[in-house]
This record gives C-alpha cells, sequence and structure tokens, in this order.
C-alpha cells in the first residue's frame, strides 16, 4: 500500500521537464504562435518550475498586456534562483514598461538590485549593467570603484564592452590604480572579441605608437578595416 502510494510521486518527478524541453517548447510557443505550447508552459509554470516562469515571462513580455505578468514571472524565477530571469527584471525595470494603457516608469535603482542578484552569481551582462549604473550614477550612487569592480566580473565572464569600458578606467587611473600595460590587454582582448569600438581604438593606438609598442600603420590599417566590417554586425549582443 505505502509502495504503490509513492509511486504517483515518484512518476511525476520523473516527468518533470529539463530545461532544454522547456526552452524547446518556449520557442515553439514564440516563433510558431503555438497556442499548446504556450498552455504547457503555463502549466510548467504554475509548477514553479523556474525556467518555465522565465520563458513565459520572456513570451508576455512582448505583449503590453501582459508585461506585468511578466514582471511577476521574472521576480518568481530569479528568487528560486534563475540568473537569467533576474537580468531580464532587471532590464524591465532600467527602462520601463507601457502595461496596456498604463505606463510603468523606469525604476533604476529596482533595477540595480536585481543585476546585483544576478551579478552575484556570475552572470556577465548582468555585471556589465550594474557597472554601468556605478559608472553614470543611474538609480545609484556614482561610484567608480564599485564600477570597476563590476566591470571586472563582466571581463572575466568575456564580455567585450566591459573590457573596453575597465581598459579606459585603467588607463584612466579611474576606480582603479593606473594601469597602461592592463589597460592595453583589456583592449587587445575587447578588439579579439570583435568588439568594434575596441578595435577602433586599438588602430588608432598603433597607428600613432605608445610606450608599449611602436607605431604600426600596417596592423592600424588592418584594424580599421576590421573595425568597419564588424561594424555592421550586431555586435549589441554583448
Amino acid at each position: 500500500m505505502a509502495i504503490a502510494a509513492m509511486l504517483p510521486a515518484c512518476q511525476i518527478q520523473q516527468e518533470k521537464p529539463t530545461s532544454a524541453q522547456i526552452e524547446a517548447v518556449s520557442m515553439r510557443a514564440a516563433q510558431q504562435a503555438d497556442a499548446a505550447a504556450e498552455r504547457k508552459l503555463m502549466t510548467w509554470s504554475e509548477q514553479r518550475l523556474p525556467v518555465a516562469q522565465r520563458e513565459l515571462a520572456l513570451l508576455y513580455q512582448d505583449r503590453a498586456s501582459q508585461r506585468q505578468q511578466a514582471a511577476s514571472l521574472f521576480e518568481q524565477a530569479a528568487l528560486a534562483g534563475d540568473t537569467e530571469a533576474a537580468f531580464r527584471l532587471g532590464e524591465m525595470l532600467r527602462k520601463g514598461w507601457h502595461n496596456g494603457a498604463d505606463a510603468v516608469p523606469a525604476a533604476p535603482a529596482a533595477a540595480a538590485h536585481w543585476y546585483a542578484h544576478a551579478a552575484g552569481q556570475q552572470h556577465p551582462r548582468a555585471a556589465l549593467m550594474l557597472g554601468l549604473l556605478y559608472k553614470n550614477g543611474e538609480g545609484v550612487q556614482r561610484d567608480d570603484r564599485q564600477a570597476a569592480r563590476w566591470l571586472g566580473v563582466a571581463s572575466e565572464q568575456g564580455n567585450p564592452h566591459a573590457m573596453f569600458l575597465l581598459s579606459s578606467m585603467y588607463q584612466e587611473g579611474r576606480g582603479v590604480f593606473a594601469d597602461h600595460a592592463r589597460a592595453r590587454a583589456l583592449l587587445e582582448q575587447a578588439a579579439e572579441h570583435e568588439y568594434p569600438p575596441a578595435i577602433q581604438e586599438l588602430a588608432m593606438t598603433v597607428q600613432l605608437g605608445d610606450g608599449l609598442s611602436p607605431k604600426d600603420e600596417l596592423r592600424a590599417g588592418h584594424l580599421l578595416k576590421e573595425a568597419t566590417e564588424h561594424r555592421h554586425n550586431n555586435w549589441n549582443r554583448f
């Protein structure tokens, strides 16, 4: 009797979808307007599966009348440990949104909280955005040391935009001790990641030469050509 009673619970546990399965269903719901796939996402979300909550929120975010629901679902998923949901909630709060006829104003201070939630778990884009908030004094008190800290986290996770910004901070000694060699290394890394502003700045640097390397017009020309080519690509994905 006891064993028989345990079987349904075991079966339910075995039937729990993987993150990949949830994301595949979400893609179907979004790209094919598949109502059955959306209902499945809703069922999984009601079971408090964080990935399902996040994916349903992404679906709702594109619908003006459901953006408040999207924010709520992102928050539930974030509190359950989903760092991408925390980042997405931060993005919504930083920009604000229209919820049908009503407008929800931007709330950068609230956004900073959720960026920090994700950045503390090594989410590169959340760390980048948190660094930018501190750098610009948006929603938080301007703090170059905190900006450098979080841009460093994003850089370590391979974000070239953060590498480029942190390079300037090391060059100018803002929030960190001035270190031209470190600044140059970060600029080179950002350029290697095909980040156009970094490629262009590196081209200008090697064209003129500096204390770290001699003038190299040939390399500068190659870099400028590369920057032009990459500028047409979607490098904002970083």
